[in-house]
């Protein structure tokens, strides 16, 4: 005979309780059982002691003679240190947001790192650029800045035109 522990419900409409048993796996949810080793009530604050009693000597006892706690109730006697922890496996992906909405929430992921990186940025420059300014006079930079720019300025000046005027010939 296939045993299982399992809940069986009872409790008004919308105000659920159950009952932990040991039955047979082909009887009804709320049907005839073998044991009763505990009780399980929802509606109680997760930290309360009464939210889940069970009697763990019985409970050790059918599982040595081979009955198959439920999903439910393997994770209540893990809780209780009787059994290790259950693997849970996610059985759909339903809730994950679907494809578009998982490449805009990467766009906005970059745009916003591009935004901190960007505003990094300057705070670094300008941390390196007072240290500079402390060990270099202020008019050697711009001596410097000075002679490099008429001398860029010059040559791109001067070869467009002679492009030109070599279009013009031919």
């Amino acid at each position: 005979m296939p045993v299982r522990i399992r809940l069986s419900r009872g409790g008004a409409k919308k105000r659920p309780f159950y009952r932990i048993v040991v039955a047979d796996s082909r009887r009804a949810r709320d049907g005839k059982f073998i044991d009763q080793i505990g009780t399980y009530n929802p509606m109680l604050p997760k930290d309360s002691a009464d939210r889940v009693k069970m009697d763990l000597d019985k409970a050790k006892e059918w599982i040595a003679k081979g009955a198959k706690p439920s999903d439910r109730i393997s994770i209540f006697l893990s809780n209780l240190g009787v059994m290790e922890k259950p693997v849970i496996t996610e059985k759909t992906k339903k809730h994950l947001p679907k494809k578009k909405t998982q490449e805009r929430l990467a766009a906005a992921k970059e745009k916003e790192e591009a935004a901190k990186a960007a505003s990094e940025e300057p705070k670094v420059e300008e941390a390196e650029a007072k240290p500079a300014e402390d060990v270099q006079p202020a008019e050697e930079p711009k001596a410097e800045e000075a002679e490099a720019k008429p001398a860029e300025d010059v040559q791109p000046a001067e070869e467009p035109k002679a492009e030109e005027a070599e279009a013009k010939k031919e």
